[in-house]
Parts: C-alpha cells; structure tokens; sequence
C-alpha cells in the first residue's frame, strides 16, 4: 500500500492515498516499477495530481499549433481564441463518441482525470467498467477516486503493466499521449517515484 508520508515526499496531496490504492488493486499495479510509472505518468498528465479538468484556454497561435488542420489561418483561429468551450466544441466534434459541434459534447466530455479521460466514448466506457454513470455526471471525473480509477481503467485496457514492468517507458507514452510529448519529464517522475516507493 502506498502511504500519505510517501505521497508527500512526491510532492502529491494525501487526498490521493486511497483513490491509488484502490486503483492499483483493481488493476493489478501492485510493484514498485508499475506503481511508480503510473504515478510518473500522472503526475506529468496533471501537474502532479492538481489539473483535473482539461485547459483550452489557447491563444490563435497556439491553436494552429495543436491542431493545424482545424485552425489553418490565424483570421480562422481568432474567432476561437481564449473560448475554451467553443474550442472543445469544435475540435472533439464527431469523434470519440461525441455529436456534432452544436450538441456541445466536445466541451462536456473535454479531458478530466489523471489521464484525461475525453469524448463520449469515453466516459461511457469508463463509467460502464467502473458502475458509475459519467455520461450524466462527467464532473465525477475530477474527484481523486474516479480521476484515479478512469486513469487505472485506461491503464488496464492499453496493457501498461508490461511497458512499466520492462521500463519501456516510450511506448507506454506513445499509448498514453499519442506521441512523446514530455517524454523525460515523465521518466524524471517515474525515476523520482522509483526511489520514494523502493
């Protein structure tokens, strides 16, 4: 069991102690190499447990930058800057599960959680596999037990205990992020939590 004096050396609140605790025992992150790649890879995730809830509040040239295709001119990102709901609405608009832009799915099913759990799809398949309906309650998310345990649940479906067990730290980003965005940021984290949980 991971414990608040651990926790803290990592610079995470002890509000997290049973939400990882339940996680790992639901999802088999039982040693010292998987806990602490779920914790390193948290902590980058979400600002070492404090951003819970997804930032869309980009600036037009940032917009082009993320998301180029969308947000070809700077005239066209303009219209979106500093607009976090009508960014959301639109970048995440039929995919993931979501409708159209003007359902407002995007922006009620943007990333929430340790590991930014987004689009329908989603929290639907979240919420079916851990009993709980985040569909109608997609906030719950943001809580520590359920931003943990979405995390946990993501974790179990992308089969992460392996890449943590063999330190195959790059794929396991690769499954998390969709590229290497922070790559020795989260490995530092990892290494960091290696040290503090052995």
């Amino acid at each position: 069991m991971i414990n608040a004096e651990q926790l803290k050396e990592l610079h995470i609140g002890e509000q997290w102690v049973d939400a990882l605790n339940a996680t790992f025992e639901r999802f088999d992150i039982m040693n010292p190499l998987r806990k602490a790649a779920f914790i390193g890879q948290a902590s980058h995730e979400s600002g070492n447990f404090k951003m819970l809830t997804e930032n869309l509040n980009y600036r037009a040239e940032t917009l082009m930058k993320v998301w180029p295709k969308r947000f070809p001119t700077l005239e066209f990102a303009k219209q979106y800057e500093r607009d976090p709901k009508k960014i959301a609405n639109s970048v995440y608009a039929n995919r993931m599960g979501n409708r159209d832009e003007a359902s407002g799915d995007g922006f009620r099913f943007r990333g929430r959680g340790l590991f930014q759990t987004t689009g329908h799809a989603g929290y639907y398949h979240a919420g079916k596999a851990l009993g709980e309906d985040f569909v109608m309650n997609p906030d719950l998310v943001t809580t520590p037990m359920y931003a943990a345990l979405t995390a946990g649940f993501f974790w179990d479906v992308q089969k992460l205990n392996q890449y943590a067990d063999s330190r195959d730290y790059r794929t396991m980003t690769k499954k998390i992020n969709g590229g290497f965005i922070g790559l020795d940021d989260r490995i530092k984290h990892i290494n960091h939590a290696i040290e503090v949980l052995t």
